[in-house]
């Protein structure tokens, strides 16, 4: 009797749980269904009714309860409430998508919850309290959302949160104590919000923070020592706040530690000498303070440091020589401060070195001829210092250089040519208020990446060379308050540049001078027929495959004629007759040029002009026009027509802007993007292989494209 009762009370329970287990997975299923078609999720029951196998949703080990879902990424909006219906969820991971309103406070009905990320959508309002009663939940992300108020007290009963994440954000009181409180907590990052009081002093006491990031707040108050307690601190960033006080000395704690980052605030006095005990140190910045005393040699001991920044603070005497050690190093920035003595020859030794940055101190003595020796080098900023003496030829071996900024010294001498061989310079090459003397190097012309250029407040002579023209990427240019003369070149850089720019030059004339020069308003009415040569081809790429030949038939006239008038200018024909050459007539020129334009290798064989040949013939169209030339020229050298040449260019070493007329290129950023995007196409339809080349209608798509963007 006893067996049966036994055995009908397990048959009770057995089928008790099983009806539990039915009825969990009838919700379930009616919630994600709900969940799908508020959120548009088509691929949701498309193919099957097992929802465990649908994508983003993850269950147990019996396939009975959802336990994760994943909906990151996808793009999607709607109202999120069905989802705390899901009671067994553990992972809810819903970043990355465009989730308007507020956060839900049904989710802190989702008591088994362990991982919470609503990042990167576009929740406002406050943090709900409800989220406090999560007991299980270890990582909570609500970044980069619109949340507003501040952060509740209630979430202090979430003991088990190990990475708290609410940066960029809408939130303003103070960071609450109750943070410092929690034991388990790794990651707390709250940066770019409007956070203000003082960091908790607890902060680091109770559990073993690895990264606390709180940049960009009104954060006031020191810098705790309790954030280094425990030794275990890898990351802090504190950069953009209002913190006073010393740096602790207590950072020598943190050997791990990786990154330190407390630049843009008020601290004040030395860095510690327990900086050097930081053994794993990265990066240290901590510029923009009221730092003071010299900077300690300590810093050498941090061999993995490949970051120092230490500008515009108080810093006095001079640049240890131990940080010659430091062969991570690749950039040191100490401007703005209070240094003095020689450049150190020892941080040449650093050979990962890319940023030398020693503008506005009181550096002096002279530039050492090896300052290359660092092959990386790629901004060199010397500015605003008491340097003199001549600028090294060896500069020119800093071949990676992208800035050269050497203005407000007393340097003399002329200005080396072999700065025209640094290819790469970019940004800026600034030479402006020194003593530098002399003609400015021809060499300079080639630096076709150039964007600044600034000799002024110099005794620099001679004329402006022509050939800066090939500076094809100039934007700024000054050469104020020298001893210039002749006509400034006729380039659009100049011409566009204020008159200021060139004031100064008793001998300069021509625009943007009120001076003008002899031929000078000819020489401008030339660029102007290139400018419209541009005008015309885009009339081309826009004109479409109807109207192909004909518009190509009038780019070419005029650009014949436009020849032809320049060849009547420089050419004296006698009436007499006796110069035998044929005149040039603008009909003979056409037809001259259309059929080299032909590709004659496609005709020869099949004695009729192909699709390709017509894309052929259209390539070597746009050629004509971006380079301004012939389709054979002297120039190109034997047995080389137009196709080849800048086919070859690369080979030459020369860049797709050296190819470019200047006269165009240089006008603007947007006419030089479009012509090289024109000369791609122009490269494709001139390939040697005819099956390789577009059809006519991609080649009209593709030009289409370039001008709608």
């Amino acid at each position: 009797m006893a067996f049966w009762w036994f055995f009908s009370l397990f048959l009770f329970g057995f089928l008790s749980r099983s009806q539990l287990v039915y009825t969990q997975l009838i919700h379930d299923q009616t919630t994600l269904v709900a969940i799908g078609k508020e959120l548009g999720l088509a691929s949701w029951g498309l193919n099957s009714t097992n929802y465990c196998s649908w994508p983003g949703i993850m269950c147990d080990s019996t396939n009975s309860t959802v336990q994760k879902l994943d909906l990151s990424r996808r793009g999607l909006q709607g109202n999120l409430t069905f989802i705390s219906e899901l009671k067994a969820l553990k992972w809810l991971d819903l970043s990355y998508n465009y989730f308007p309103g507020t956060i839900p406070p049904a989710f802190g009905d989702l008591s088994e919850l362990e991982f919470l990320d609503l990042s990167y959508n576009k929740l406002g309002g406050s943090i709900p309290i409800e989220l406090g009663t999560l007991k299980n939940l270890r990582s909570l992300n609500l970044s980069n959302n619109l949340i507003t108020g501040q952060i509740p007290i209630e979430l202090e009963g979430i003991e088990k949160l190990q990475d708290f994440q609410v940066f960029t954000n809408r939130l303003n009181g103070s960071i609450p104590i109750w943070i410092g409180n929690l034991t388990s907590l790794r990651v707390f990052t709250a940066y770019e919000n409007e956070l203000g009081g003082r960091i908790p002093d607890n902060l680091g006491l109770n559990s073993e923070i690895r990264l606390l990031n709180l940049h960009s707040n009104q954060l006031e108050g020191t810098i705790p020592d309790s954030i280094f307690a425990l030794g275990k601190l890898e990351v802090l960033i504190l950069t953009q706040n209002k913190l006073s006080g010393e740096f602790p000395e207590s950072v020598g704690n943190c050997k791990g530690l990786s990154s330190i980052r407390i630049g843009n605030n008020k601290i004040i006095g030395s860095i510690p000498m327990a900086i050097g005990n930081v053994s794993g140190l990265t990066y240290f910045e901590a510029n923009d303070n009221n730092l003071s005393g010299e900077i300690v040699l300590e810093f050498s001991q941090c061999s993995n440091l490949t970051l120092l920044n230490l500008a515009w603070n108080g810093f006095t005497g001079t640049i240890p020589p131990e940080l010659g050690h430091l062969t991570n190093l690749e950039e040191l920035i100490v401007s703005g401060n209070n240094l003095s003595g020689e450049i150190p020859t020892s941080i040449l030794s650093c050979k990962s070195l890319t940023k030398l940055d020693l503008s506005s101190n009181m550096f002096n003595g002279t530039i050492p001829k090896d300052i290359c020796n660092t092959t990386r080098l790629q901004y060199l900023l010397l500015s605003q210092n008491s340097i003199r003496g001549e600028i090294p030829h060896e500069i020119g071996n800093c071949v990676k250089l992208l800035e050269l900024e050497m203005g407000s010294n007393y340097l003399t001498g002329t200005i080396p040519p072999e700065i025209g061989h640094i290819k790469n310079l970019q940004i800026a090459l600034n030479l402006s208020f020194n003593h530098l003397h002399g003609p400015l190097p021809p060499d300079l012309g080639r630096l076709d990446k150039l964007v600044s250029l600034d000799i002024s407040n110099n005794q620099l002579s001679g004329s402006i060379p022509s050939s800066f023209k090939g500076m094809l990427s100039l934007i700024e240019v000054n050469f104020a308050k020298n001893l210039f003369t002749g006509p400034i070149p006729i380039f659009v850089p100049f011409q566009k540049s204020p008159n200021s720019s060139f004031f100064g030059n008793k001998g300069l004339c021509g625009e943007p001078l009120s001076s003008s020069c002899g031929n000078y308003n000819s020489s401008d009415r030339e660029s102007y027929h290139h400018k419209v040569s541009l005008k015309i081809i885009l009339a081309v790429i826009g004109s479409g495959l109807a109207v192909f030949v004909s518009v190509t038939i009038v780019v070419l006239i005029f650009m014949m004629r436009e020849r032809q008038e320049k060849a009547a200018k420089s050419a004296e024909i006698e009436d007499d007759g006796s110069n035998n050459r044929p005149s040039i007539i603008a009909g003979n020129v056409f037809v001259e040029s259309l059929r080299q334009a032909i590709d004659f290798d496609a005709y020869a064989y099949t004695m009729q002009v192909t699709a390709p040949g017509n894309v052929y013939s259209y390539g070597v169209v746009l050629l004509e026009i971006l380079t301004t030339r012939l389709p054979v020229d002297e120039d190109f050298g034997e047995g080389i027509d137009l196709v080849k040449w800048v086919h070859n260019a690369p080979a030459r070493g020369e860049t797709p802007e050296q190819i470019l007329d200047a006269k165009l290129s240089t006008v603007s950023f947007t006419w030089r993007k479009e012509m090289l995007l024109a000369l791609k196409v122009a490269l494709l339809c001139t390939d040697n292989t005819p099956a390789k080349r577009p059809k006519m209608k991609k080649v009209v798509e593709m030009l289409q494209e370039i001008t709608q963007n």
